[in-house]
Parts: C-alpha cells; structure tokens; sequence
C-alpha cells in the first residue's frame, strides 16, 4: 500500500512538473514574438530626403508631399522596367508622345531663361499625364506608369506654379527629368532623344535631361556658355 501511494505520488508530480515547463516555454515564446518591434513605412521628400515624416505630410522647404521610400533594389526595379519595355514593344500600341512634347516645351523654356514660358509648358506637361489613356496598358505598364506618374506629374505642377523661380523650377526639372527618362525607356519615344549631361549643376553632382536635338542647350545653366555638358547617350 504504502508503494502505491509513493508511485502515485511521483507519478503526480512528473505531470505537475511537465504541465508547468510548458505553460513556462509558451509565456516565452509569446513574450518573444511581442517584443519584436514593428516597422513603420517611412515617408520622405523627393527633392529634400533629410525631410522625414509620415504619409500625408509636406516638405517643410518646397511645399512637396512626401513620398514613400522604397526599398526595391536596382536590379529588381531594372528587372521590372526591361518586362514593362517588352511588353509595351510587343504591343506596339501605347503613345508617351504628349507627355514626351511636353517636357520638351519646358526643357526648351529653361534652356531659354524663359521662367513664364517654362511655367506654361510645366501645366501643359502635367495636363498630358492627366489625359493619358491608362485604358490601353496592361497590369504591368499600368504599375510601371503609375509608379513614374505621381511624382513626375507633382514636380511638373511646382514647375506650373513657381512661375518667376527659375532655379526652383530648375530643381524640380532635375527630378523630372530622372522620371522621364524612365518613362521612355520603358515605353518607347516616337522620336529620337538624346541623353545630356551638365556636369557643373547641383554643386558639382550632376544632372540629365533629354533633348530632341544634338545640339546642347543647357536648361540648367541656361544661356550660360559652359563646357560642362556632354552628349552621354541617343534613345530611339
């Protein structure tokens, strides 16, 4: 009798013991995966990246909304836009062209030292992203225009509204600029375009634009005779 009770005795306390390992183990898994911090997105300005915020917020030095910063890689992204350009190729039937004379304008405009003029074809530009006809493109140029459109279409509309500011709308061409020439790699241009350089703008950094003449006309420097340019590719 007396080895039954001891039997049962410890059998009781292997289960108690056992019960309460795992009530233990299963408070410090949850405690574990709680204390695993979440990761806001993070927004910031495209002309000023040391402006963060949160989605909905303006920069506090050019009035721009802040964009969400995206973690694509290079190849990822260089990836995604070689299938979009296929694609658009093969097809054969999706026209930039509106949106393509309408930066020209601007370029034109700014390499003229003509601010009026330049605000005038930056409206014109945003205009032609407006009226585009996203009914023609299939998801995968659908998300690629998409992606361009929105910043693209906000610098053009600082460009509009900053008539009399050439060197602020000069700063907003350097970034439209960068979404043009995406845009067109991905979908085609219906004429030929050069890729330009200016060496000299953004304190030594560097900026592109496309032009639809050989001849150099510098929309940052403007009338300024400079030795800084270069023709770096053609576009066809």
């Amino acid at each position: 009798m007396k080895n039954s009770i001891i039997i049962l005795y410890a059998a009781f306390m292997t289960l108690f013991a056992c019960k309460n390992n795992q009530v233990q183990n299963e408070g410090n898994k949850q405690t574990f995966i709680s204390s695993k911090p979440e990761m806001d997105t993070l927004y910031a300005c495209p002309m000023h990246p040391e402006i963060k915020g949160k989605k909905g917020d303006k920069c506090s030095k050019c009035g721009m909304s802040l964009t969400e910063v995206k973690t694509t890689t290079t190849e990822t992204a260089t990836n995604n836009q070689s299938e979009a350009g296929a694609t658009v190729q093969s097809r054969g039937t999706v026209s930039i062209k509106e949106i393509v004379n309408g930066y020209l304008l601007l370029k034109n405009a700014l390499a003229a030292d003509n601010t009026k003029d330049a605000a005038s074809a930056g409206k014109t530009l945003e205009s032609a992203f407006k009226s585009f006809d996203k009914s023609t493109l299939n998801a995968k140029q659908k998300k690629a225009f998409e992606e361009i459109e929105e910043d693209a279409r906000e610098h053009a509309e600082h460009i509009g509204d900053n008539g009399g500011k050439i060197e602020h709308q000069r700063e907003h061409f350097d970034m439209l600029s960068k979404d043009i020439y995406d845009l067109v790699k991905i979908f085609g241009s219906e004429q030929t375009l050069y890729q330009d350089f200016c060496a000299k703008y953004n304190k030594g950094k560097g900026a592109i634009w496309l032009s639809e003449t050989k001849e150099i006309n510098n929309p940052y420097l403007g009338k300024k005779i400079s030795a800084c340019c270069v023709m770096k590719g053609e576009i066809k």
